[in-house]
């Protein structure tokens, strides 16, 4: 008999490779999104879709009553780092608030596995490369959402035993991701900037470095963690290994667009200006995950780009601090 499944944020982008994986797997799968940052088209058929969202604590509770999962992908989240110093209210409330009620009702219903997203945020500006050993130090109110619930989970487990994979993942791209989306997501802003022949954005001068990871790389890890019982319990950092700076970046994007990107800089952010992180550890617990480069993977997203179109930006309606708000944010 298969698995049930709930995947929080499945019509966002991590999220809807994750239902696909267990699809894969024959698991059967209830995704619960409010569709804020995701689309309904994302979701694949062979699913049920619920839309709301982990705030709303009397709809999660009756969802787990109804479907008695075994297994909970927590992934919805509003993951705008830089934007959430502006927006703490709204930061805290989704990524911290929701995800306690999704804790809550985890230990209610005896889940079997709780598996959550957390980010590489979650270090700071540490010692690079960063890996797990590490003591989290994070700088921005989205890593300190991330790290909360990495810590609600282990005493959850203390208190309660509730099993729990964390992953920590960075930079990650590939199709379904909403490149619409002004905030986050450097690939996919270059991206639906190059389709609509405008400059590209940069902050500061574009020596920044990150380590870009194609979905694929992470997605089946993911998936696989509740079958991991050696897993429990642990955090793992999940991504690409090779940093590459901003600028890096924009040629490349340009390249499998086939032209030399216009680039427009901006005043630097105040973020993080290294980081990439070791990957050593879940290379141990879960050996044999795929690998792209940054050009395999930026051609396969390019190629579901292109069919799929430009998508018009949102503005952020619920900025609570605009003190030292980056303008082109304003």
């Amino acid at each position: 008999m298969a698995n049930k499944n709930l995947v929080t944020g499945g019509a966002g982008f991590i999220g809807a490779h994750i239902v696909r994986e267990l699809l894969e797997q024959g698991q059967d799968v209830v995704v619960l999104d409010d569709l804020s940052g995701g689309f309904r088209e994302n979701v694949p058929a062979g699913v049920e879709f619920v839309e709301g969202s982990i705030m709303d604590h009397t709809l999660v509770n009756r969802l787990f009553a109804e479907h008695k999962f075994e297994n909970v992908y927590h992934l919805a989240a509003y993951a705008a780092e830089g934007l959430s110093h502006f927006i703490k209210r709204f930061n805290y409330n989704n990524n911290l608030i929701g995800s306690v009620n999704l804790i809550n009702a985890s230990v209610n219903h005896d889940v079997k596995c709780f598996v959550f997203t957390s980010s590489i945020a979650v270090y700071g500006a540490g010692q690079l490369p960063m890996s797990e050993d590490m003591i989290p130090q994070p700088e921005d109110s989205y890593g300190i959402s991330k790290y909360a619930v990495e810590q609600e989970l282990k005493c959850s487990h203390e208190m309660f035993g509730l099993n729990y994979v964390v992953f920590r993942p960075h930079n990650v791209y590939g199709e379904f991701q909403n490149i619409g989306d002004k905030y986050r997501n450097v690939i996919g802003i270059f991206m639906n900037q190059i389709m609509q022949d405008e400059p590209l954005t940069v902050f500061g001068d574009g020596t920044q470095t990150r380590a870009f990871s194609y979905i694929k790389e992470i997605s089946g890890i993911i998936a696989s963690a509740p079958q991991n019982r050696d897993a429990y319990g642990e955090a793992f950092n999940v991504g690409a290994d090779t940093p590459y700076s901003v600028n890096e970046l924009a040629k490349e994007v340009g390249a499998v667009f086939g032209v030399t990107p216009k680039m427009n800089y901006l005043e630097a952010r105040n973020e993080v200006l290294h980081a990439y992180s070791s990957h050593e550890k879940v290379t141990k617990f879960f050996p044999g995950a795929p690998t792209f480069t940054l050009r395999e993977g930026l051609e396969r997203m390019a190629e579901w780009a292109k069919e799929h179109g430009p998508r018009q930006s949102k503005e952020f309606a619920e900025i609570e601090i605009r003190r030292n708000l980056p303008p082109s944010w304003a």
